[in-house]
């Protein structure tokens, strides 16, 4: 069973860096047909894709936060991470990690992070 667990602080100061890991289980990020993304929900809105790396470890980001936006993998944890730079207010959401297919067809619980001081 593909389960994915997010893990992070959940209180960032603005201009800080926002670190977050995914930890996925019952699949390998490195062989398959699927990618790895990093998804957000600030409140009141609706899901903005952040970025995905495939299973060669290839990267693409969302155009508006490629800026600032940085994902990495550790294959022998079976791991990928998000690192956001330079946060705002703006960037408190709900922070989802899931697999990619033809959509996202597995999601982690979600990670609520706030930016604030």
């Amino acid at each position: 069973q593909v389960q994915l667990q997010e893990s992070g602080p959940g209180l960032v100061k603005p201009s800080q860096t926002l670190s977050l890991t995914c930890t996925v289980s019952g699949v390998s990020i490195s062989t398959g047909s699927h990618g790895w993304s990093w998804i957000r929900q600030p409140p009141g809105k609706g899901l903005e894709w952040m970025g995905s790396i495939t299973r060669d470890g290839g990267i693409s980001y969302s155009p508006s936060l490629q800026s600032h936006t940085s994902i990495s993998r550790d294959t022998s944890k079976n791991q990928f991470s998000l690192q956001l730079n330079s946060v705002t207010p703006e960037d408190t959401a709900v922070y989802y990690c899931a697999r990619k297919g033809g959509g996202h067809d597995y999601w982690g619980q979600g990670t609520q992070v706030t930016v604030s001081l």
